[in-house]
């Protein structure tokens, strides 16, 4: 298919398609769709997890950017799955430009995000489609882990937090580098993520905290909030009104102590 295309994939559009059919049938299964399930697949690639997703699921909406690969899944699927070909909705857009999507409410999202955009576009698509209530994801083995990790932990940071903001996030298993192609150099990871409501609070204003706070992460954060807050003194007030040490370090706060810290500024 990718002779046909004359396609080539590029890192620019971190490109590395799965093809191997155990890790699609546990992907599928990993995710536990359900017959009434409105799947939203992004970047499909060559359509080999969408195959799998078709059957599992009421629906599949895929977000593709690259022009070739949209125009080229409705025939692939036409061809390969033809009773399944009208649970397929594909749009043809860049996922972190999306600002809507045609069809019925995605319930799950369920991809193999390109590696270098996979955070950023998790984080769009979990603010922008509330009706999402699990995800998983497959990643770069190092940002799994970023996202997954808890407060005091060396991985935890910026992602930790904001993934933390819509859900409980787990590791969900490995994956390795022989099941795509081209194959990366670096291994990958499953990524759960099961929506539960925020912590009481503004998404905005919670995320420029986490901003700030891992900005500098070797600052305690009176010192990493001083710009934040005004000044040293000021972010010292702010966080003794939170209930937080003012020498704490940003890793060890939980979401919610972020949301209780940002909420102080509203005479909370």
């Amino acid at each position: 298919m990718a002779q046909q295309l004359d396609l080539r994939p590029t890192k620019s559009l971190g490109q590395n398609f799965l093809h191997d059919a155990n890790t699609i049938r546990r992907i599928v299964r990993t995710a536990g769709t359900t017959p009434d399930d409105v799947v939203l697949e992004v970047g499909p690639g060559l359509g080999s997890l969408t195959l799998g997703l078709l059957p599992a699921a009421a629906h599949v909406t895929a977000v593709e950017i690259d022009p070739r690969l949209a125009a080229l899944l409705p025939r692939t699927v036409e061809e390969r799955a033809p009773a399944l070909a009208g649970r397929l909705t594909v749009v043809e857009a860049d996922a972190l430009r999306l600002t809507e999507l045609p069809g019925p409410p995605p319930t799950a999202l369920v991809a193999n995000l390109p590696y270098n955009v996979a955070v950023p576009v998790l984080l769009h698509l979990l603010e922008l489609v509330p009706t999402l209530r699990r995800a998983l994801v497959l990643v770069q083995a190092e940002v799994a882990e970023r996202l997954a990790a808890g407060p005091g932990t060396a991985a935890y940071g910026i992602p930790s937090v904001k993934a933390a903001w819509y859900g409980e996030v787990r590791r969900a298993g490995s994956v390795g580098r022989r099941v795509f192609w081209p194959e990366p150099n670096v291994d990958s990871g499953l990524v759960s993520l099961v929506r539960r409501p925020p912590p009481p609070g503004d998404r905005a204003a919670t995320f420029a905290v986490v901003d700030a706070a891992f900005a500098t992460r070797r600052k305690g954060l009176r010192a990493a909030l001083a710009r934040w807050a005004g000044s040293t003194a000021d972010a010292e007030a702010r966080l003794r009104a939170a209930g937080i040490d003012p020498a704490t370090r940003g890793e060890q706060l939980s979401v919610t102590d972020f949301a209780r810290l940002a909420a102080t500024g509203d005479g909370g």
